[in-house]
């Protein structure tokens, strides 16, 4: 399937939720599974205990065997793991991320934010929105709550590139995976001889995590902290300027401001392949008998244009867009834990963009954007931009 407009899903997916939004599909790597592609359905897998968040990582390289076992999740990586180990991590972080903790954060990321677009400002255009701005904000923030030295972001951003490429060898990302993990194992290890404020020292200090679960959860917020945020930015950016009436829309009424973040991580949905699962026993969804040992993907996109649950034409982006609960964040248990920290960070840096460059605009033609078709995180490789 392909995108024939870079902000919506491949045109076959609404065919699917239409026609047969529960269809036998075989994955890239080979494996014979089941594609959910309706609203209600992805919300149902998402939900239901009888599929397990553990499964075999989506690549596009080398097929697996159909009866290839699923290996157990590395350690400390709890978004692949199901209760009662997926619930001791989460407990330990959950009070990290509190919609009360992130929204004191705001100043501090205004304070980032204003920093970035000072040194656009000098730079006087064209520049590359995603390294001048969308990257760096994020970044920095995820930093500054782990406690992991700005100054090393190019190592980690670097391995968390490699990480998410769909077409990345298998080589390749053990490699980047070992990388990061050496490197946050190190940087626990100075935490424990000279604690500070940060999440990475908390972990440390509550003594309950193994040393290679340190790494493993260390490394998944700092990938997931950087990654997912700073492509929503940047795409956001770039729809907000190609539907010049929403951007207007915007600048001159900023209390739509939070609709506008909802109606961009619906309308976008970064994930572009959805959650994956798989199925522990035999069961039923919706009619269909899935065997246990499936595999099941849960598109997240293809759920966030379903016109059942956003029937004010969820193909068009609209700012004005009284919320309806999407699945930009997932659902369940395994539901973004930094969610509250990603729309913080979104808010301050629409808001910033449109007052200090209103007349802010694409430097090239919408179609030599590069598009991160080749990453499991869609957005743009680079967005050039003039003002």
């Amino acid at each position: 399937m392909v995108r024939t407009c870079p902000f919506d899903p491949p045109p076959e997916y609404r065919t699917l939720r239409e026609q047969d939004p529960i269809t036998q599909v075989t994955f890239p790597d080979g494996v014979t599974g089941w594609l959910v592609t309706r609203y209600a359905d992805v919300r149902a897998v998402l939900a239901d205990p009888r599929f397990s968040a553990n499964f075999r990582p989506l690549r596009t390289g080398g097929a697996a065997a159909p009866d290839t076992p699923v290996p157990p999740p590395l350690p400390g990586m709890f978004i692949m793991m199901d209760p009662p180990e997926h619930t001791r991590f989460r407990r330990l972080l959950t009070g990290q991320f509190t919609v009360r903790r992130m929204r004191q954060l705001t100043p501090a990321v205004e304070q980032i934010v204003a920093e970035q677009l000072d040194a656009m400002a000098r730079a006087e255009g064209p520049v590359d929105l995603v390294q001048a701005f969308a990257l760096p904000i994020p970044s920095m923030v995820i930093c500054e709550l782990l406690g992991v030295p700005y100054a090393d972001r190019e190592e980690f951003q670097r391995n968390s590139a490699t990480l998410v490429r769909l077409d990345a060898s298998l080589e390749d990302t053990q490699q980047a995976r070992q990388a990061m993990s050496r490197y946050v194992h190190q940087l626990a290890l100075a935490k424990g001889a000279k604690p500070t404020d940060d999440i990475l020292s908390g972990l440390v200090q509550s003594g309950e995590l193994t040393d290679e679960e340190l790494a493993g959860v260390g490394m998944l917020m700092l990938l997931a902290g950087h990654e997912t945020t700073a492509n929503m930015i940047a795409l956001g950016a770039m729809c907000l300027l190609n539907n010049p009436d929403q951007w207007e829309a915007l600048r001159a009424d900023r209390s739509l401001m939070d609709s506008a973040v909802e109606e961009l991580l619906r309308y976008l949905t970064i994930i572009q392949f959805g959650a994956r699962r798989t199925a522990l026993e035999d069961l039923e969804l919706d009619g269909h008998q899935i065997k246990a040992g499936t595999a099941v993907l849960a598109s997240l996109m293809s759920g966030n244009r379903d016109a059942e649950q956003f029937p004010h034409n969820p193909d068009q982006l609209d700012v004005r867009t009284p919320y309806s609960p999407h699945l930009a964040f997932g659902h369940g248990i395994h539901q973004c834990l930094g969610q509250q920290l990603a729309r913080v960070e979104m808010k301050a840096a629409l808001s910033a963009l449109l007052d200090r460059f209103p007349t802010l605009r694409l430097a090239v033609p919408p179609e030599q954007v590069p598009m991160r078709d080749d990453m499991l995180i869609y957005g743009v490789h680079e967005l050039p931009v003039t003002w």
